[in-house]
């Protein structure tokens, strides 16, 4: 749940009329905690209120569930179990409370923002990712030693307060999840921070209706087999560690570690991450010595720094040393040595050294004159607004018109795209599309050259641009889609055209439209 706003004490008033039905600002719960503003009401139908504790004069957060009783049975089950795990990152549970008409919890209130709310404003960067979900899986870890689980673990019920405190709220008891779901879900922490969208995200059918509904997180971007793309994949600068580890964790086809050894995993993380140690290489879930290499600590950190300075001294001045002997010395032909040259190395390149590592992707930056509509069979009335889909804000997009008769453009154009003319050839990895409805179906094209903005322009582009990337999305589960693979490696490309071939139903039965709402290129 997201919780907002500033705490405040009570007024020095005598306490109003205990009221029943809707809660009113102003009224006491149990002659105890007054109401003081209402924040919002939370995804299953809950109250959340900022309050006051009368008593302790302390802000707090109640939480109110309409009725009580049997409905409100595990609401307050959890939090009674909440309520016995005290640690640093959990929220502090005060009351539970059933008044059969309604039920309230009253719990710590946290001044800040819900992970969900911070990530809006723009993606973290690693060691603030890491550092939240080294936070997360200490509380986690707090719970699963009492033999209970939090089962609600999402950018939601993450807090991170204005003091840079991070606690973890609401907890469920449903008896659906397992320690596993819990630890899988620091994984989806560490994915959400890093990229902004929702690995365990599914879509599901609204009741008697055919039309997928949206989520309130981003999903994952997908590739055409439904496979979520790894983080480094959607942006640059993740470290090939924090990469590592996140999809590890989300990779149902393997074993995931205890909540405590997964903590103390981050931990180490978090710590060579103050140090701005970030290139740790691998990490070993496993509590003994089993031979692999370990992330060093802070402090062997600095132990290694100067034993490698003093190494480094030694050989400089090892090689001044032979450089004046030989210089001073005669040769057999009577002719001095040769001196090396600055920059220059004297040692021949080796079979099978390998290759300096390729540069980080990174976003191109398109412009609205980059990109232009397509439409061959049309009537040319859908070319506006195409700027959109690349001015970074997915919220508003480019969008077809609405069309009777099928999903194929009512069955009178074989399709539409985007042309994209990145201005320059460039070393492409990837095209992220966010569109705004799931149910489409396309595909990813490149070319050499642009043609005339014309009917007859773009029918030969189409017939020209006949190379595909990959496989072509069919019906799409997701509303983003990743097109990345482009072979073989370092072929250069400066013309790609996104191609629509069907559009899905919108909720005005038998009407078909689709919006393209961002286009993000990734290239080195």
């Amino acid at each position: 749940m997201t919780q907002v706003g500033e705490g405040q004490e009570a007024d020095e008033a005598a306490p109003s009329v205990m009221t029943f039905g809707a809660p009113a600002v102003g009224e006491i719960l149990a002659e105890r905690y007054e109401l003081a503003e209402h924040i919002n009401d939370d995804s299953a139908g809950r109250q959340v209120w900022r309050g006051v504790d009368v008593i302790l004069r302390r802000p707090v957060a109640v939480v109110l569930r309409y009725p009580g009783g049997d409905s409100a049975k595990e609401m307050l089950q959890a939090a009674v179990a909440a309520s016995r795990v005290i640690h640093p990152n959990l929220v502090g549970v005060y009351d539970a409370i059933d008044e059969e008409d309604r039920a309230y919890v009253v719990r710590e209130w946290v001044d800040g923002h819900s992970l969900r709310e911070l990530v809006a404003d723009g993606v973290l960067d690693p060691a603030r990712a890491t550092s939240i979900a080294h936070a997360v899986s200490g509380a986690i870890s707090a719970i699963h030693a009492t033999g209970m689980v939090h089962g609600n673990l999402h950018p939601g019920t993450v807090m991170v307060g204005d003091d840079g405190r991070v606690v973890l709220a609401d907890a469920r008891t449903d008896g659906a999840d397992t320690p596993e779901t819990d630890v899988r879900a620091v994984g989806g922490i560490l994915y959400y921070a890093l990229t902004g969208h929702w690995p365990h995200t599914e879509a599901s059918l609204t009741a008697g209706s055919t039309r997928r509904s949206r989520s309130p997180l981003p999903d994952a971007v997908r590739d055409a087999s439904g496979t979520i793309a790894a983080p480094r994949q959607v942006r640059a600068g993740v470290p090939a560690y924090l990469d590592d580890l996140t999809m590890d964790l989300l990779d149902s086809q393997l074993a995931v570690p205890s909540s405590d050894v997964l903590a103390a995993e981050l931990g180490r993380l978090d710590a060579a991450a103050e140090e701005h140690y970030l290139d740790s290489g691998p990490l070993r879930f496993t509590s003994g010595d089993d031979g692999g290499p370990d992330l060093p600590t802070p402090g062997n950190r600095k132990m290694l720094i100067g034993i490698a300075a003093l190494l480094v001294i030694a050989l400089v001045g090892l090689s001044l040393g032979i450089n004046a002997l030989v210089g001073n010395g005669d040769s057999t032909d009577g002719q001095a040595g040769p001196t090396p040259s600055t920059g220059t190395s004297t040692q021949p390149a080796v079979a099978g050294d390998p290759e300096p590592p390729a540069a980080t992707p990174r976003k191109v930056n398109l412009k609205g004159n980059q990109v232009r509509v397509i439409d061959p069979d049309g009537t040319r009335s859908e070319l506006d607004d195409v700027e959109k889909a690349v001015d970074g804000d997915s919220n508003e997009g480019w969008e077809t018109e609405s069309y009777r008769g099928g999903s194929k453009f009512g069955n009178a154009k074989s399709g539409m795209g985007i042309l994209i003319n990145l201005g320059e050839p460039r070393e492409v990895t990837s095209v992220q599309v966010v569109f705004s409805d799931p149910g489409v179906s396309a595909e990813l094209r490149w070319g050499t050259k642009d043609f005339p903005a014309s009917a007859s322009g773009d029918r030969a582009l189409v017939a020209a641009y006949t190379n595909r990337i990959g496989n072509p999305f069919e019906k799409t589960e997701n509303t983003n889609v990743l097109f990345n693979q482009f072979v073989p490696p370092g072929q250069k490309y400066q013309y790609l055209m996104l191609w629509i071939t069907d559009l899905p139903e919108t909720e005005s039965s038998g009407r078909y439209k689709i919006g393209v709402q961002e286009i993000t290129v990734q290239s080195r």
